[in-house]
């Protein structure tokens, strides 16, 4: 009877040690004075943290950043990768190396990715400025990055490049499960294109694009990396996310209590989201 437990025993032990006892650690910090240069710091304060938060005009900033940032990361990731699955689902000459080729974007460390696209908005090195300017988008070349009316576009740009990958790998797996005979019956009663994509393609995409919508949203709420790396979270904070925030107060401010009361607003605010679209698809499959 317990053996199934022991060949268990190694993953429980690693998930325990790696994820439930951080996360324990991190949410105790959200209730303690926990300062990194404070020698006296360290003690329990209880909800302090949180009501400080509720009067930090940066924290609502961040937040309003997030919604932003995300749902605009995702919505346009979501609809370029739904456009490139759907032409990769028609076979052509070459289809392998250009599946290939759309995959490269997601191997390309955050880092580099954000310090590549940093360049490329820079109008003394790139070349983005200078066509946006002769496409009369911009009255001169400049750093869109310095710019706190669009600066935030900047790595939406880059985050949106990087992540279309993901949906169109994703989606075209899900399209090639669909039985073909569905679209010939479909085709010999009649239905047009726009018809066969509503009454059969998104019925069957529907429970994958739930499941990686969602899981999308909680990676880009989560990474701040090219925040931190393109803008840092300026100009004046009109870049700064909630995660680039955490970054800032728990790395540069060395505050990690409430870094911490930070990060745990942010995991309920994501639970909150992922338990209203399990909600959803729930509701979706009991329709169907």
């Amino acid at each position: 009877m317990i053996e199934p437990y022991l060949y268990t025993a190694p993953s429980g032990l690693l998930i325990v040690a790696l994820i439930l006892v951080p996360l324990a650690l991190g949410v105790s910090y959200a209730f303690q004075d926990v300062q990194i240069l404070n020698p006296f710091s360290g003690g329990f304060i209880g909800l302090d943290h949180f009501r400080t938060i509720f009067g930090d005009r940066i924290f609502y900033e961040a937040l309003i950043n997030t919604v932003w940032w995300t749902a605009t990361s995702v919505i346009l990731q979501f609809l370029f990768g739904l456009l490139l699955a759907l032409l990769l689902d028609k076979p052509f000459y070459g289809r392998g190396f250009v599946q290939a080729l759309i995959f490269l974007p997601w191997a390309v460390p955050s880092l580099l990715m954000g310090l590549n696209w940093a360049w490329l908005f820079n109008p003394v090195i790139g070349p983005l400025p200078h066509w946006m300017s002769a496409l009369g988008l911009m009255s001169e070349p400049r750093n869109i990055l310095s710019d706190p009316a669009i600066a935030m576009w900047g790595p939406i740009v880059a985050n949106v490049w990087g992540g279309i990958p993901f949906f169109a790998i994703t989606l075209l797996a899900a399209l090639q499960s669909i039985p073909r005979d569905l679209y010939e019956a479909a085709a010999i009663d009649g239905a047009s294109p726009i018809q066969r994509f509503r009454s059969i393609t998104v019925p069957f995409l529907a429970p994958t694009i739930i499941i990686t919508v969602l899981l999308r949203t909680i990676w880009i709420a989560n990474f701040a990396d090219l925040i931190v790396v393109m803008t840092n979270g300026g100009p004046a904070d009109h870049t700064q996310i909630l995660s680039s925030y955490i970054f800032t107060i728990a790395f540069k401010q060395l505050d990690f209590g409430y870094a911490s009361a930070v990060a745990v607003v942010l995991v309920l605010l994501l639970f909150i989201y992922a338990s209203l679209i399990m909600i959803l698809r729930k509701n979706l499959l009991k329709g169907h």
